[in-house]
């Protein structure tokens, strides 16, 4: 008479540290893309442009270099720090990336305010304002070339004397009895990147616009406050998160711009920022390893921003 094996279902917690143990496996396998993909675009073109960045190479010898040995050197570091020209630049570009960065923002509140409340025609104007964010970075940058070209552009047809508004470093302007000299060229690409980078904050200020309740309103309305007030003690106080937060990072994407300054001036007329220096060392002095060790300055630089961002996006989730 033959007997039937008896089998034991293991206990509840063993089954539950089994399953435990194929759910860290699945998310461990999902996740190994992502870190393979982060690993070979981001941190390895990194620790090799800082192992670079400790090597005196250039273009024309790369190949004959031997960039694995370990005879390491700061020069490059000291070339860059110690050349004339790099604290007027890190001027230029402290200057463009904040008055770049304000003015896009003020222009996306200014717009986000305007087509807040309902108007005819207003979704099809929202569209319109998103053309400059959207357009191609090449042909807008054209079309500013053409229109503020000396010869035949637009805005010089308005005025009397033609005025060379990329490639002139400063024009006089009287002020309180004085003249001043107001650097021309970098104003203009500070508006460019203004008019350009508006719409992106347009967007984060309308969707918080939208989400502020209509009671507070109604409810100041009623106590008599003026329109002013209403923005000043409601509106503004509800849009400080967005504009920190919007701030910082402007602030960093516009400290790496390259291509909006280059494909207007060329970094010339008193115009070249960091991003272009590098360029310049790299294709214009073949020194590989300067504009590596410069590239590390300007990461490092915009390092110490990130622990700011990361504290302002945790306030918001807070809050």
């Amino acid at each position: 008479m033959g007997g039937r094996a008896i089998t034991h279902a293991p206990p509840p917690r063993a089954r539950r540290a089994t399953l435990m143990a194929r759910e860290s496996r699945l998310a461990y396998a999902m996740l190994a893309p992502t870190v393979l993909i982060v690993v070979l675009i981001v941190i390895i073109p990194v620790l090799w442009t800082i192992w670079m960045s400790l090597h005196e190479v250039r273009l024309i010898d790369l190949q004959r270099t031997n960039l694995w040995s370990f005879d390491l050197t700061l020069e490059n570091y000291a070339t860059v720090l110690r050349g004339r020209n790099f604290w007027p630049i890190f001027r230029t570009t402290l200057i463009y990336t904040i008055g770049g960065s304000l003015l896009a923002i003020v222009g996306g509140l200014a717009a986000a305010l305007l087509v807040h409340e309902p108007f005819p025609g207003r979704n099809i104007f929202r569209g319109f304002l998103l053309f400059p964010y959207i357009a191609p970075v090449v042909a807008v940058a054209f079309t500013w070339r053409m229109m503020l070209n000396a010869q035949f552009g637009i805005v010089n047809q308005l005025l009397d004397q033609p005025i060379d508004f990329l490639s002139q470093r400063y024009i006089t302007l009287p002020l309180f009895g004085q003249e001043v000299r107001w650097p021309l060229a970098l104003t203009m690409v500070i508006l460019f990147e203004g008019w350009r980078y508006f719409p992106f904050a347009f967007l984060f200020f309308l969707a918080r616009l939208q989400a502020l309740p209509e009671e507070l309103y109604e409810a100041a309305a009623v106590d008599g406050a003026l329109p002013s007030q209403r923005f000043l003690y409601i509106t503004l106080p509800q849009l400080w998160g967005v504009f920190a937060t919007l701030f910082l990072l402007r602030f960093i994407w516009t400290f790496n711009k390259f291509d909006d300054i280059y494909l207007l001036t060329g970094g010339g007329a008193g115009t070249e920022i960091i991003t272009v220096q590098i360029y310049e060392y790299l294709t214009g002095r073949n020194n590989v390893g300067a504009a590596a060790a410069l590239a590390v300055v300007l990461a490092l630089f915009l390092i110490i921003l990130v622990p700011l961002y990361v504290r302002f996006v945790a306030r918001e989730d807070a809050s």
